[in-house]
Formats: structure tokens, sequence, C-alpha cells
């Protein structure tokens, strides 16, 4: 295994860091409170290419591997999750579904607005009855003339607010369970679709979650991802293929939080030393260290994996798991390093701590990447 970067990819790292540090770090009370990324935050990602990191240089994105995405995913991690969730929500499951299943003309079509970041992707799985039973869809597809008309709602939708491009997974066939599910790319502005009331969260403020509801929504044929009946299979491939990048956004926030929690032990004095030399503080320190550590490993691993083609369902299912542990884990030692301070709203700590809970939940709880990582067990052994 290479997990080497060329020297394109250095470069690119080293800007995202300068960025992330010299500009998003400045704004990211401004965002709590606001609860928006600012304009010129995403204007900037806009000319830096992060929108079109997962697109092919042939539509205008810069074409990056796995293995160089979770390079650029572990830096933007390291700030706000509001700001990385935008980024990472689009590259990732809103738009690798047009990229590895959509035809050509669905790609020139889209890809180019969605590559500079000029439309925005989401994805549309879960609904009020469809959360980890992901086969239990209500949105019904039903195909009429040239086109199919679309009728449900789906929620927790993120960047549905600011989306233009949505993946939907609707039923076309309800006799055939998940094999009657069909992928569609809807846009916005296609009759019928509506979004919905904007969901208040614990975490992630900037990142906008939404309910979608689409109603008589009308889809023309040619957008139909893949081909009918290959939607359930289509949102597991899009699912998988996006965890090794939400694990190096997780693993860029642990170590922004061991970053933290070092200078602080440092500086902090308690009994007539820095708490680092208690060894209650140093073994929280030492433990973090560790798990960032093979969490780091592992990412990478499955990041170059998924570049060589390799099948990676059970090993993505352990990355998401291990991944959004881990971040827990480190969230919740980092804010008792800090002690009281840690659990004030002005300091990073705090935010750090709420963002982190989401993970164990989105794209698939803990409880479901158990279930997928049994069942792959279950089959190797057989």
């Amino acid at each position: 295994m290479n997990f080497e970067l060329d020297e394109d990819l250095i470069v690119l790292k080293r800007h995202v860091r300068d960025f992330v540090q010299n500009e998003v770090e400045k704004v990211v009370m401004q965002i709590e409170e606001e609860n928006k990324i600012p304009e010129h935050i995403v204007e900037m990602s806009k000319e830096m290419g992060l929108f079109g990191l997962s697109i092919p240089e042939e539509y205008g994105g810069l074409g990056i591997g796995m293995v160089g995405k979770c390079a650029l995913y572990e830096e933007i991690g390291a700030t706000h999750n509001g700001f990385t969730t935008l980024i990472g929500a689009h590259t990732g499951i809103g738009t690798v579904g047009i990229v590895e299943m959509g035809n050509e003309e669905q790609k020139q079509r889209y890809l180019p607005d969605m590559a500079s970041g000029n439309k925005i992707g989401a994805f549309a799985l879960t609904e009020p009855d469809a959360g980890s039973n992901a086969t239990n869809l209500k949105t019904t597809a039903v195909k009429k003339g040239d086109q199919y008309i679309l009728n449900g709602t789906k929620h927790y939708i993120t960047n549905a607010t600011e989306a233009d491009i949505f993946t939907v997974m609707a039923v076309t066939d309800p006799s055939k369970g998940a094999k009657g599910i069909t992928s569609f790319i809807v846009e916005k502005d296609f009759p019928g679709f509506y979004v919905g009331a904007v969901e208040r969260k614990m975490g992630l403020h900037g990142s906008h979650s939404a309910e979608i509801i689409m109603d008589n929504c009308e889809v023309p044929v040619e957008n139909v991802l893949s081909s009918e009946g290959q939607g359930y299979v289509n949102a597991l491939k899009i699912l998988t293929n996006g965890r090794a990048g939400l694990a190096a956004r997780n693993l860029g926030s642990c170590q922004k939080l061991l970053d933290l929690s070092v200078l602080y032990a440092k500086e902090r004095v308690q009994f007539q030393v820095p708490i680092i030399e208690h060894q209650a503080v140093a073994h929280m320190l030492a433990e973090i260290a560790v798990e960032i550590e093979a969490l780091r490993s592992f990412t990478y691993r499955v990041a170059w994996m998924v570049d060589e083609g390799q099948k990676v369902i059970k090993e993505a299912a352990m990355l998401k798991l291990f991944g959004s542990e881990v971040y827990n884990r480190v969230a919740d030692k980092a804010l008792q390093i800090h002690g009281g301070i840690g659990y004030i709203s002005d300091y990073p700590i705090e935010r750090f701590y709420r963002d982190a809970r989401i993970t164990r939940i989105y794209e698939g709880t803990s409880e479901i990447q158990k279930n997928i990582i049994s069942a792959q067990l279950n089959k190797e052994y057989s």
C-alpha cells in the first residue's frame, strides 16, 4: 500500500490547510451564531476547487482519488463541522452517484456546474418511516409517458436548502421490495418539488437539513440514474463509497482536538504544575493520540482499497463505525481535559463535542454498520 501524495496534491493540501486556518477559523463563531456559512467562504471554496474533488477533470473537477480526497478532507475536518459537512456532503453522497452511475449525457449536463460549486448536490434517501430500514420507502414513482411522477416526503436531507441537484430514491414497483426501488436525478426547479421545514439541530450549525416534498413532481425518464430497479443497490454503493471520506473528516476533527488539548494542558496550571504533568491528564492525551493514529492508518488503507477498485463493503462499514466512535471518544476526553472551559460555548471544544454526536447516526448508524460487518463475515465463513 502506498499513501504518498504527488507534488500537486501536497501543494493543494497545504493551500487547504492555510485556507482553513486563516479564513474559515476566523468565522467559526459567526457560523455558530448565524447558522450560515459566510458567502465569501463559499466563494473561496469554489475558487479552490473544493466542490469538484470527486468529479473527473473532463467535467471540470479535480478528479482526485480517494487517498487524495481523504488527505484534503482531513484538513477540512479540522475546522467548523458545518462547513466541513457542506463540502463533504456535496463531494461525497451528493455527487458520487452521478459520477459513478450516471450516463454520459447526465454527466455532461450536471457535473460541470457541480464541479464549480455553482450547483450543489444532495442525497435523498431517508424518510419518516425509512431510516435504518432503507427498504421501507413510501416515496413512489409512477411512469407516465416520457416522465415519472414522484410523490412522497424525505427528511433530514443535508444541504437541502442549498442544493440544486438531488439524488432521490423512490419505489417504482412495490411488489419487488428492494429491487423495486429506482434512483432519480431531481432538480429543485422541477414542477412539484418543494423544500419543507428546516430542522433545528443540536450541532452542525451552518449545515442545513430539511424536508423535501414531492407532490406530483415531474421527472423526465432520462433522469433515471442507472436503470429502473437499481436504486437500492445504487444507494448502498453511494454510501459505501463515501465512508472513507467521512472517516477522514472525523480524523481531521480528532487531530484538531488533540492539538487544542495538548496546548491547553501545557498552559493550564493546577497544584503548581501544568496539568500535562498530572498522570490522569497525560494518560487521556496518550489514549487520544493512539486512537488517532489507528484511525489514520485504517482510513488511508480503506481509501487505497477504493482507489485499487477492491470490494470494501465490510471494511468501509468497519471504518465508518470506528471513525465515528473514535471521534466521540476523543471529543469526550478533550472536554474532560479542558474542564469547565471546555463546556463553555465561546470555546471550540463544546462545539466539536456537539458536532461529533451525529457521526454515529448519519449515513448509517453504528448499529447498522455492525449489521453490515456481521453479514459480510457470515458470507466469508459460509
